[in-house]
């Protein structure tokens, strides 16, 4: 990695950080404190959360599409002053009103603010070389979690949620936006490298025959199907994985320890994509990662407490490696034209997977206990079987598989 290159991925992976802190992390902490101060219910505050990412579930496309043809770096340092208006106006909301329009404004910043836009940002300046530069980034901002729950708890407990907003918003002015500023402005490419690019694409770009047109649709629908399976069981367990183990007969301060080592094997599993799956082609690291959740649930479920933490530890690598995945697959079977937005339109159904994947579970849980584990297995295998359906390294061009 060039130092040009290692100084985007610094600069991107540190405000990435910071805006899955500030936004996807931030309910975890202030929800209880914000509903109790708004005299509404804990729920009504997910809910708001909610909005947030069906917003960006439709605002992710255009997104994508401006960076495709501007550019990241001013997208995103445009962005950063959403996330401070949104994160100020949840600070400012005197009831349900004013806080459903702060959440409304953070959808607006998470659709061109998180993982994809960072990820077509990669693409327009590295092309077909930004594997690396996609994993390194998931590698820093997979602490995101790690230091913004912390944070955002000890802002609220010493100066009351407003403040914790406002001191995230003061975050993205002064540490988001001068890092989004140092991102280069023109692509590393050459104009060959881009022409290349752009005509020998894979053979299931939308360029050629009718048949390369139906390869197209059909990996992208199937692309489509693992990310929204993918990311209903990620927010699902994000949401519910403490509760969940406890149905089973995991002590409390056993089931949090075990949900604690989610972000470790998240971690783990995005650095050996980084290390060892990195000489492996994209297609079959998503397809050994696409496989663990269910693995780990059938082995929870069958063996019971002792095997909570083998769970936990393949649910969390798995879904390490399927987040650089997200970013991964799209490059290399469609290629880097048009990828911001094709990227926001395969995300578009895994946005509103998220945005019902904590009722939904929630309410299996309810009714089921541990055994919604078995929904969420079976769903797995069905992301794993789509998965196992897209072309292979063996059925994709030279261009395809570089």
């Amino acid at each position: 990695m060039s130092t040009r290159q290692t100084r985007t991925v610094t600069c991107l992976g540190l405000a990435q950080t910071l805006a899955w802190a500030s936004s996807y992390y931030l309910p975890a902490m202030l929800a209880t404190s914000m509903a109790r101060d708004l005299g509404i219910s804990t729920p009504l505050v997910f809910a708001g959360f909610s909005l947030a990412l069906l917003v960006s579930a439709v605002l992710g496309p255009l997104a994508g599409k401006a960076i495709d043809r501007y550019g990241g770096r001013l997208i995103l340092m445009l962005n950063s002053l959403v996330f401070a208006l949104g994160l100020t106006a949840l600070a400012l909301a005197q009831g349900p009103v004013g806080m459903f329009v702060a959440w409304s404004i953070l959808g607006v910043a998470m659709a061109a603010g998180l993982y994809e836009a960072a990820f077509a940002t990669l693409v327009h300046l590295y092309g077909q070389r930004s594997r690396g530069a996609i994993t390194g980034i998931t590698l820093m901002a997979g602490f995101a979690s790690t230091i913004g729950w912390p944070l955002s708890a000890w802002l609220e407990l010493e100066w009351g949620w407003r403040s914790a907003c406002l001191t995230w918003a003061g975050l993205h002015l002064f540490l988001g936006l001068p890092l989004y500023s140092l991102l280069s402005k023109t692509p590393a490419l050459k104009a060959s490298d881009n022409t290349d690019s752009a005509t020998h694409a894979p053979v299931m770009l939308a360029a050629a025959t009718s048949a390369d047109t139906d390869n197209t649709t059909r990996s992208a629908v199937l692309l489509a199907v693992t990310f929204a399976i993918t990311w209903f069981i990620s927010t699902g367990m994000a949401a519910h994985l403490p509760r969940l183990l406890q149905t089973e007969g995991v002590p409390l301060a056993t089931a949090l320890l075990l949900a604690a080592l989610v972000g470790p094997a998240q971690v783990a599993g995005r650095l050996l994509e980084y290390g060892l799956l990195r000489q492996v082609h994209p297609v079959i690291s998503a397809r050994v990662a696409g496989a663990l959740h269910s693995v780990g649930a059938l082995t929870f479920l069958l063996l019971g407490v002792p095997a909570g933490a083998v769970f936990t530890l393949l649910h969390g690598a798995g879904n390490g490696v399927l987040t650089i995945a997200k970013g991964t697959l799209p490059l290399v079977l469609f290629g880097p034209k048009d990828y911001g937005l094709r990227q926001g339109i395969l995300m578009v159904p895994a946005r509103f997977a998220q945005a019902l994947s904590p009722y939904l579970f929630g309410l299996a849980i309810d009714r089921y206990g541990a055994g919604a584990l078995w929904f969420s297995a079976a769903l797995g295998g069905i992301g794993f079987a789509a998965l196992m359906r897209l072309p292979g390294p063996s059925q994709q061009t030279p261009q395809a598989a570089a």
